[in-house]
């Protein structure tokens, strides 16, 4: 049976058989006994992305008193989320986040603690999802930018809105007048400033 450990680009973890191209975590935030989630959603400012397979390690999944496995569509779905690269599993990939990080918002030198602060105050309003004005025409987003319109979130590719859905993304139309954003703005920047997130590949013939 699935858990509930699938990850909404608005932040939402819900259960769906669906599984997705990457794991992460926000600390713990599960019952081992019952495998099922606590309140609270997460227990650290520190929420990552990791990869499924690592170094041939395997996991019961929500099994132990270690952090909480969530799964996520893709890299794009995770940062919408609030998520970023793991500094363990996904050291090169972290690195290129953060060189990113820095060059889209001025910074220089910085921890990823100070990248995690500046992020759960860009995710997160009063426990809830933070949107926030969009800060381009949607057609100037970058690549792997999502945003939410109504009930629906959209992926960015090449300046085309692609509905989002646990399986992957398809073409629609898009209330651009109503339309916020869902990746935090810092992540934003770090994408326009060259940092390739992993797509699904029901976006790729679209890039």
């Amino acid at each position: 049976m699935p858990l509930q450990n699938r990850v909404m680009p608005t932040g939402d973890i819900v259960v769906t058989p669906h599984r997705g191209l990457f794991t992460g975590n926000r600390g713990i935030i599960h019952d081992p006994a019952t495998r099922t989630l606590l309140r609270k959603r997460w227990s650290s400012p520190a929420w990552l992305t990791c990869l499924c397979e690592f170094r041939g390690r395997r996991r019961k999944v929500m099994g132990g008193r270690s952090w909480t496995e969530l799964f996520f569509l893709d890299e794009a779905t995770a940062f919408a989320a609030g998520h970023r690269p793991c500094f363990f599993c996904r050291r090169d990939d972290a690195s290129r986040f953060r060189a990113a990080w820095e060059q889209g918002n001025g910074a220089n030198n910085v921890r990823a603690r100070e990248i995690d602060a500046v992020l759960h105050r860009e995710r997160l309003d009063r426990g809830r999802k933070r949107l926030h004005p969009l800060p381009m025409p949607l057609a100037k987003l970058p690549d792997g930018a999502m945003v939410q319109a109504g009930e629906e979130s959209f992926l960015i590719v090449s300046g085309e809105p692609l509905r989002w859905s646990f399986a992957g993304y398809m073409r629609s139309d898009i209330d651009a007048d109503a339309a916020m954003l869902l990746t935090p703005p810092s992540t934003v920047r770090a994408l326009a400033a060259g940092y390739q997130p992993m797509l699904h590949p029901s976006a790729m013939p679209f890039a």
